[in-house]
């Protein structure tokens, strides 16, 4: 039997410090990078832990008993995620998400919910504030989520099928449960809520009619998501993806569909209607039909290094000024400074050689979250 090898590059200790600028300056709200995209969302990882080992995301392989976590000193506090926070907003965030690894194992995340939802834009508007989890802990959390501030939620589901989803958790965790935690946040009234579904070919592609079916009709709204070359651990292949186009197909035979159009500039799913009536569905195609040229999102990580990119090989770490005493004048400097000059679009740049053949050495999704 050969053992599988999986190249890992733990990026995650690597520094870079941003540069100061000589001359400091007031943020307008309008700060636009080297290809004219806004900054309007940003992603909060709060932890690098989670309680499922997706085969896509944390696989038992890289991800086993002895895998060293991030240690508890080197996460972002909530203070200073509410620190960055108000920096960001201040240059035109709208949309606060927050990710991981999974967000409901980091003890106490409703604080952390009610000090966000305390911050408003700079002319008094709430902030987006929604999360993203794999709903495992979502039943009995939604309540108190909901009155901590959080306005919807997002839950990663992958099938209906129970052998094919414990197949993909890899933990044996039971469908039904998240199922349960879908409608106990419908029931408080966490929403819209989206679920998504990773398609991965040969591992459950056949559980896209099925989900299509159970979703369709109800107050959810399902997307599928094209399987991503995100980070090295998930062994990804170009022959492994099922294109949005065919998702599309397959659902539109079943139960007719049609696009229709974004509800705002930058939206990361292309929505389609079933003719029926009975709601909509979305499609992720960042492998297929890459949508960098209206990329709006700067990533956070785990322990605050900034991320302009999905795909990037390395951070600018914003903990470091923070920790070593620098004004928020200074960081939002620093952060202007570094959105000017991004000019990332790598699903743009997709070529051969990054469909399988060559390992870029990129950061982990279960690092800095999807």
């Amino acid at each position: 039997m050969t053992e599988k090898v999986i190249p890992l590059a733990d990026l995650r200790y690597q520094q870079s410090v941003p540069r100061i600028p000589a001359i400091l300056e007031t943020p307008s709200g309008l700060l636009s990078d080297a290809l004219g995209r806004p900054l309007h969302d940003l992603r909060i990882s709060v932890t690098d832990r989670c309680n499922f080992r997706c085969v896509y995301c944390m696989p038992k392989e890289v991800f086993d008993k002895d895998y060293a976590f991030l240690p508890q000193t080197s996460l972002l506090s909530f203070e200073e995620i509410t620190r960055l926070a108000r920096v960001f907003v201040a240059h035109g965030v709208e949309k606060l998400r927050l990710t991981g690894g999974e967000p409901l194992l980091r003890k106490h995340i409703e604080r952390l919910i009610e000090m966000l939802a305390a911050i408003t834009t700079p002319d008094g508007r709430p902030l987006d504030l929604t999360l993203t989890t794999n709903g495992s802990l979502l039943a009995r959390k939604a309540q108190s989520l909901k009155d901590a501030g959080l306005k919807r939620v997002t839950v990663s589901l992958d099938a209906l099928d129970e052998t094919i989803f414990q197949r993909m958790n890899d933990v044996d965790f039971p469908v039904s449960d998240v199922l349960h935690g879908l409608d106990v946040a419908h029931r408080v009234g966490l929403g819209p809520i989206k679920v998504n579904m990773v398609v991965k070919a040969g591992a459950n592609d056949d559980q896209i009619l099925p989900m299509a079916r159970h979703f369709k009709d109800s107050p959810f709204i399902l997307r599928f998501i094209e399987y991503m070359d995100v980070g090295a651990s998930n062994g990804w292949k170009m022959d492994e993806v099922i294109a949005s186009a065919e998702v599309a197909r397959r659902i539109n035979e079943h139960m007719p569909i049609a696009p229709v159009a974004a509800n705002y500039a930058g939206e990361t799913a292309r929505r389609w209607r079933y003719l029926d009536g009975g709601g909509e569905v979305g499609m992720i195609s960042s492998v297929t039909q890459a949508f960098c040229g209206d990329c709006s999102r700067a990533r956070l990580s785990t322990e605050g290094k900034l991320y302009t990119c999905l795909f990037a090989s390395s951070g600018h770490d914003l903990r470091a000024l923070m920790r070593s005493g620098r004004s928020d004048a200074e960081i939002s400097s620093a952060l202007a400074h570094l959105w000017r000059k991004r000019s990332d679009r790598y699903s743009e740049q997709r070529s051969i050689d990054t469909a399988g053949l060559r390992q870029d050495r990129r950061v982990e999704m279960s690092y800095i979250g999807g």
